[in-house]
């Protein structure tokens, strides 16, 4: 089963610096299934964040790749998931990062 993962990041992001590494224990990651990602997917294309590094926005998440999540689109994403039991723990941690003010990384399958 294809799934997603998501964890907050200690430190934020730096400029012209690259996060192309999977690493999902560093960032103490939850995993989602895929299908769930998919069913909110064209909702989330309104998020402001970026692939693989911040020298480069996008809206949306990298499907196939990494997205920085920054903390003014992780509240819109916890808007869009609010009514979605099944997202639960994607939940727990969006509010945890939004009231620690941090960038969320997502992997995608």
């Amino acid at each position: 089963m294809p799934a997603h993962e998501f964890g907050i990041m200690p430190e934020t992001p730096k400029k012209h610096k690259r996060y192309d590494i999977y690493s999902p224990q560093k960032y103490n990651c939850i995993t989602v299934d895929d299908r769930y990602i998919l069913n909110i997917a064209e909702s989330l294309r309104i998020l402001k964040c970026y692939w693989h590094t911040l020298d480069r926005p996008e809206n949306g998440l990298a499907y196939y790749g990494i997205t920085l999540i920054p903390p003014e689109s992780t509240k819109q994403f916890l808007e869009i998931i609010s009514e979605k039991p099944e997202l639960n723990d994607l939940a727990s941690l969006l509010w945890e990062a939004v009231s620690s003010d941090k960038f969320v990384i997502h992997y995608g399958i």
